[in-house]
């Protein structure tokens, strides 16, 4: 299979003077989580629901001086995007996402984009079908968070491991899950279209062995229950990936939670069994 099979079309576009606000609305709409950036005719960049995401970190400048929905889409979106054609094939596809770091390729066709490949499109591909390893053989690590932790907190995590992140309860228990589109979709502005904040009362103790107090006060602008998914959808590690696959396209997700025995033993994501196809 060739670009050209799997590629969607049309493609919805911004422009380089858009705001954030508009391009968050027309990923929404549309259900995509990436736009090509014009000017006029012109392909200038792409932006992803994780360009915007990762920019609602408050220590971010843009974020200080005004809410990241006024901000021209010029400001967050990756310059000159990398493209294929219609003729490259599914498992260069794949290695190039893979190696880049990227979830979706333009296609373009003597300078003009005749549509869009993701990885979404290579989860729907005929390369799937022969794929014989199990969940086990192929789940990443979890990455956890608190469901009291910080909105920087949970944007500092996810940048460092470049991963989606599990949700717990004090006791370990499985919470929520925490993707990219859980951040870039979040209504963060109130009513007064400012930046709400909310105080968190930690749990400490007025002296090393005295008795613990809710006394300690943070203000933060959310925590992590308030943006993340719930309830997760989770796969035992013996499942086959074919059956992991189903449950992915049937739910719309990119990752499965894996549990065994009531507790959490890694992440399948997206991107595990996209390195399957490019091998």
């Amino acid at each position: 299979m060739r670009a050209v099979d799997l590629m969607s079309s049309p493609v919805y576009v911004v422009k380089t003077t858009d705001n954030v606000a508009y391009a968050r609305n027309l990923m929404l709409k549309h259900r995509v989580s990436r736009l090509p950036v014009m000017e006029e005719e012109e392909l200038r960049g792409i932006i992803t629901k994780k360009d915007v995401a990762y920019r609602l970190r408050q220590a971010e400048p843009v974020w200080r001086r005004r809410p990241i929905d006024r901000v021209p889409v010029e400001v967050l979106m990756v310059p000159d995007p990398i493209t294929v054609s219609p003729a490259t094939s599914t498992r260069d596809i794949a290695a190039i996402m893979l190696d880049k770091n990227i979830s979706g390729l333009p296609v373009v066709e003597n300078g003009t984009i005749a549509g869009i490949v993701t990885k979404r499109d290579l989860m729907r591909s005929a390369y799937l079908r022969g794929l014989k390893a199990t969940v086990g053989d192929v789940m990443s690590e979890a990455v956890t968070v608190n469901r009291y932790h910080s909105l920087d907190h949970i944007i500092d995590t996810m940048r460092s491991k470049d991963d989606k992140i599990i949700v717990v309860n004090d006791d370990g228990s499985l919470a929520g899950i925490i993707t990219e589109t859980n951040l870039a979709f979040y209504d963060y502005l109130n009513e007064r279209m400012d930046i709400p904040r909310k105080e968190v009362t930690l749990l400490r103790k007025s002296e090393p062995a005295g008795q613990k107090r809710y006394r300690y006060v943070v203000e933060v602008s959310a925590v992590a229950e308030d943006v993340m998914s719930r309830p997760v959808i989770t796969i035992p590690p013996d499942a086959s990936l074919q059956d992991a696959v189903g449950l992915m396209l049937e739910n719309q997700i990119n990752s499965l939670v894996v549990v065994e025995d009531g507790e959490i033993r890694g992440m399948l994501k997206r991107d595990d069994i996209i390195k399957e196809v490019a091998k």
